[in-house]
């Protein structure tokens, strides 16, 4: 057991972590742009260390840093780990005289914390991925308006993160590629085989992609592809996944949800589909999807384990006339 209070977790931390992972930045080199930062965090403050700290489940990582020389330490040690239930700047003036934090060996030993401040790297959605923050290895305070200071900086610092996050989006769509799909998709597959919840993925194509940007053009069939893409975020949680594959195919992650909703969600989506209106509307075309579906069964080993039953319950479906969502379960 640690020698010093346990951290206190957020009421969002599964959401937390998993906007943690899906920003792409972990184990990620520093850039010029988090350099800057931290060199004007540092002048304006006459800290010897600035970091942009990132909390996992159990270490801190440190994306950038000055006068520190590690690059993580353990959540239970992160000062950060308490910053960052709090939606504004935590300031700890003289952290031997804060009972939080003076048995903790980053304070007793090196780096001989005594002043800290961080403000929360808050996402669009108002997840904490971590601080920027500012150490000093004597006491010291600072007033409302560095604390503001320090927070607009913050905000500076996750617009970089959300940068860097959009760069690997599709353009037309703006959804993950399938690097990330199967990236992430790893991820949720181990988080849900850990934590014993249930995992749907569903694999889509639409079926007149082709027929569309033959008769109306390429910007014709990417507006269809963006208002698709739009009404299907409409049938998602904040806990689920949407990826762009290739042209006209898309997966959706659907997090903690069982065989039958997914399946009503699946289904539920290709008939709203049908309904969409477009530069085809008065024409012969009419929209519509076709899918596979499958569920996480206990039999699976990995996540391809679900991308090749959904594929083949996609192949079913497009066997069978298409416009219609196929399903396979348990390996079949």
């Amino acid at each position: 057991m640690a020698p010093y209070p346990a951290y206190p977790v957020p009421a969002d931390e599964d959401q937390r972590l998993r906007d943690l992972e899906r920003y792409g930045i972990l184990e990620a080199d520093s850039d010029e742009h988090f350099d800057r930062i931290l060199d004007l965090t540092a002048a304006i403050f006459q800290t010897p260390i600035v970091a942009i700290s990132l909390v996992e489940a159990d270490r801190q990582w440190f994306l950038a840093k000055r006068g520190l020389e590690v690059r993580e330490t353990p959540r239970e040690m992160a000062l950060c780990a308490h910053a960052i239930v709090h939606d504004e700047v935590m300031v700890v003036p003289d952290a031997r005289a804060d009972e939080r934090f003076r048995s903790n060996p980053l304070v007793f030993a090196n780096p001989h914390i005594r002043f800290y401040a961080g403000a929360p790297l808050q996402t669009p959605e108002g997840h904490n991925l971590g601080t920027l923050c500012v150490i000093d290895r004597e006491p010291r305070d600072i007033g409302p308006e560095q604390r503001e200071l320090l927070q607009r900086l913050a905000q500076l610092a996750m617009r970089e993160l959300e940068l860097r996050r959009l760069a690997h989006l599709c353009p037309v769509t703006g959804l993950p590629t399938r690097h990330t799909f199967l990236s992430i998709g790893a991820r949720e597959f181990d988080r849900a085989r850990r934590d014993q919840h249930p995992l749907s993925l569903l694999l889509f194509d639409l079926d007149n992609l082709r027929l569309i940007n033959n008769r109306w053009g390429q910007l014709a069939g990417d507006q269809v592809l963006s208002d698709v893409v739009q009404l299907a975020r409409t049938f998602l949680q904040e806990q689920d996944f949407a990826a762009r594959l290739g042209d006209g195919d898309f997966a959706l992650m659907l997090v903690g949800i069982e065989r039958d909703q997914a399946m009503a969600l699946a289904d539920g989506l290709r008939t709203a589909v049908s309904h969409l209106s477009g530069v085809h509307t008065h024409s012969d075309v009419h929209l519509h999807i076709t899918g596979g579906l499958t569920v996480l069964a206990p039999a699976d080993h990995r996540f391809t384990d679900l991308i090749q039953r959904a594929e083949r319950a996609h192949e079913l479906a497009k066997g069978n006339g298409r416009n219609q969502i196929a399903s396979l379960y348990d390996g079949a």
